[in-house]
C-alpha cells in the first residue's frame, strides 16, 4: 500500500512537470514574412505611415520579439495621390545640408510630390522606425510606387 502511494505520488510530480507550459522563444528561421498591399489613394499621410511602420517592424504579429527584424513586406501604391491635413502642403518644406559652406538646401512639398511623390512617403516611413540596426533591413522590405502599375502582383498576399 505505501508503495502504491509513493508511485502515484511520483507520477504526479512527472505530469507537473510534463504540463508546464513554457514560452518559447522565436528563432530567426521560423520567421515568417508576408506581402501587403497598401492602397495610399486619398488617405492621410501620417495615419497610413504608421500602420506601415508596424508591418515593417513586424508588431502586427503574435510572436514578435524587439531583437529579432520579424517584419513584413510592403507594396505602397497611389503614392501621387495621398493626402495631408492643414496647410501642410504649402507650408511644409524638407531640408538637406551638403557638409560644405553654403550647401543647405530647402525643398518645399508641393514641389517634391510633383517631382518624385515616392520620396515623401519614403521619408515619413523613414522617420516613424526606430533607429537602430534593423533600420535598413526594414527599409529594403519597402516599395512604394506612385500610381497602380507596380512589378510584384504575384508575390502579394494580404491587402489593407
Amino acid at each position: 500500500m505505501i508503495k502504491k502511494i509513493k508511485l502515484k505520488i511520483k507520477i504526479k510530480k512527472k505530469m507537473k512537470k510534463k504540463l508546464t507550459k513554457q514560452t518559447k522563444s522565436v528563432r530567426e528561421k521560423d520567421i515568417k514574412r508576408n506581402w501587403y498591399l497598401i492602397d495610399l489613394e486619398n488617405k492621410v499621410l501620417g495615419r497610413v505611415v504608421s500602420k506601415i511602420a508596424l508591418i515593417l517592424q513586424g508588431k502586427n504579429k503574435v510572436d514578435y520579439v524587439p531583437y529579432l527584424d520579424s517584419g513584413d513586406y510592403v507594396v505602397a501604391i497611389n503614392a501621387s495621390k495621398v493626402n495631408f491635413t492643414g496647410r501642410k502642403i504649402e507650408q511644409k518644406t524638407y531640408t538637406r545640408y551638403s557638409g560644405y559652406p553654403g550647401g543647405l538646401k530647402f525643398e518645399r512639398l508641393k514641389e517634391l510630390m510633383n517631382k518624385s511623390p515616392e520620396k515623401v512617403v519614403g521619408h515619413a516611413i523613414s522617420g516613424m522606425l526606430p533607429k537602430n540596426k534593423f533600420r535598413k533591413q526594414r527599409l529594403k522590405r519597402l516599395f512604394i510606387f506612385k500610381d497602380d502599375n507596380y512589378l510584384v502582383k504575384e508575390k502579394l498576399i494580404k491587402i489593407c
